[in-house]
Order: structure tokens, then C-alpha cells, then sequence
């Protein structure tokens, strides 16, 4: 029931071994633990947008950090090993893609989220199994990788601020604004269904074209993050730099009229 518009994306050799499908079960079935004792646990899908913004970030934030914000106070990571690597796994995977010099979505190499069409699962099963379920009423495609993703820009606003350099700022702006797109719902008539080529119909073409423009968003977010990265080191050991000083976060201004303005 998992799909995406453009083809798995290519780890090299040398790296740890992309997820697979019983890798992402194994995934959904930890996540269906959690939520038995937190409903509010997310899914897989939110949890693999809420990824894609770490990767993207400006900082390296320690997994303590985020694990609180995806998982609750209450996940230890030490009891959850095997889920904890494999999100490591995905984690390099998704930064490999991104990194990756792609010049259209097709390339093996390029990004492709761990996407559910739900409504396109629910459409494809007899109506006498559907029960009182609607498709309208289940998350569009998509939606729940985009909550994810801005979830994460949210709990972090400083790290997300727009940089100084006005071409990185704009970047900035329009990847955000290409994302939080797709947190709305798919209110275009379906075309197609992401389940089975012949399946009923639960995608608009549109909806498809505002994912490929929020996964290219991903790339230019990426290099803005990576431009602005500031060493985890820097940020602990450093002291606060004096108003004069260069900007830790690499923009060449002073201090005082960048992140300490």
C-alpha cells in the first residue's frame, strides 16, 4: 500500500543497507506498541517527514532532543534498539538522496518518502469491508509526511529562521512554503490511485505535482541547511561570541547583526 511517484532511492555500497518493506512493518508495528500506552504515537509517515526536516536542518540536534518532541518524555531509546537503527538507517539513507546529484526525480538516486495513499486503500477493498469508514475522511497523500515535516520546523523556529544571504532566505521560504502545502487536504478530483494502477481512483494529478515540488523543495533546504550548519562542537564548547565577532553560523556578518541581533 506503499507508494511514491518516483523510483527507491540508491544508497552507496560502503553504507548501511536501505529499509525495506519488512524493515518499515517492523517500523509500524513498534509505532502501534507506543500508541497503545500514547494514542497520540504517529505513524510511520509522520515520523518520516519529521526525519526529512532533521536531515534538512541548519543543526545537529542530539537525539535526546527530538525523541521527546516524535516519541514523548516517556520513549526510552534503549528499549527500542532495533527501531532507534533502523531510523539511523533511513536517517542515512534519506541524507544520501539528498545529497546526491540528481537531475530529475526518476534517478534511483533521488528521494523518495515512505508514502500511505490510505484513501486509495480503503477505495480498493469490497464496499462490504469498508465498514463506516470514508475516504474523505482519512489523511491525503502525503498529508501526514508534511505534518511531520513542519512538526519538526515548529519545535525548532530558531534553527528555521531565514539566513541574511537573500538568495537562502528565499530558498528557505518557498521549500517551507511547497511543504506546508501538502499539510492541506486534496481537494481536486482523484485520478488515480497510488495503491494499484487500475485501482479507484484517490490522487489528483495536482496533488502529485505539489509532492514532486515539495521533494525538490527538500534539496534546496537541504544545501541551506548544510551552508548554515554550525558544528555540533562549535555549539558546546564555544563561548558567546563578542557583538564584533564573526557569526558562528557561517553568514560573514558580525555577530551583532546576524544571531545576535
Amino acid at each position: 500500500m506503499k507508494a511514491s511517484t518516483v523510483a527507491p532511492p540508491h544508497t552507496p555500497a560502503s553504507g548501511p543497507p536501505p529499509l525495506g518493506p519488512d524493515d518499515y512493518d517492523a517500523q509500524d508495528a513498534e509505532l502501534d506498541a507506543l500508541r497503545e500506552r500514547d494514542p497520540q504515537t504517529p505513524d510511520w509517515e509522520f515520523c518520516e517527514g519529521f526525519l526529512a526536516a532533521l536531515v534538512c536542518s541548519r543543526r545537529s540536534l542530539e537525539p535526546a532532543e527530538y525523541w521527546t518532541v516524535l516519541l514523548g518524555a516517556d520513549f526510552n531509546p534503549m528499549a527500542h534498539m532495533e527501531f532507534v537503527w533502523r531510523w539511523r538507517r533511513r536517517w542515512a539513507e534519506v541524507a544520501a538522496a539528498l545529497d546526491a546529484p540528481v537531475a530529475t526525480l526518476d534517478d534511483e538516486r533521488a528521494y523518495q518518502p515512505e508514502l500511505l495513499d490510505a484513501r486509495g486503500a480503503l477505495l480498493a477493498l469490497p464496499e462490504d469491508e469498508r465498514g463506516q469508514a470514508a475516504a474523505a475522511a482519512l489523511p491525503a497523500y502525503g498529508q501526514a509526511w508534511a505534518a511531520g515535516f513542519m512538526t519538526a520546523v515548529q519545535a525548532w523556529p530558531v534553527d528555521w529562521q531565514p539566513p541574511r544571504h537573500a538568495e537562502a532566505a528565499r530558498m528557505l521560504q518557498v521549500g517551507l512554503e511547497a511543504i506546508e502545502r501538502l499539510t492541506g487536504d486534496d481537494a481536486d478530483p482523484p485520478t488515480l490511485s497510488m495503491v494499484a494502477e487500475d485501482g479507484p481512483p484517490s490522487v489528483s494529478q495536482r496533488r502529485l505535482d505539489e509532492l514532486d515540488e515539495a521533494i525538490w523543495a527538500l534539496y534546496d533546504l537541504r544545501g541551506v541547511g548544510k551552508s548554515l550548519a554550525v558544528p555540533v562542537e562549535t555549539l558546546r564548547k564555544a563561548p558567546e561570541p563578542g557583538r564584533n565577532d564573526p557569526c558562528p553560523c557561517g553568514s560573514g556578518l558580525k555577530y551583532k547583526k546576524c544571531h545576535g541581533a
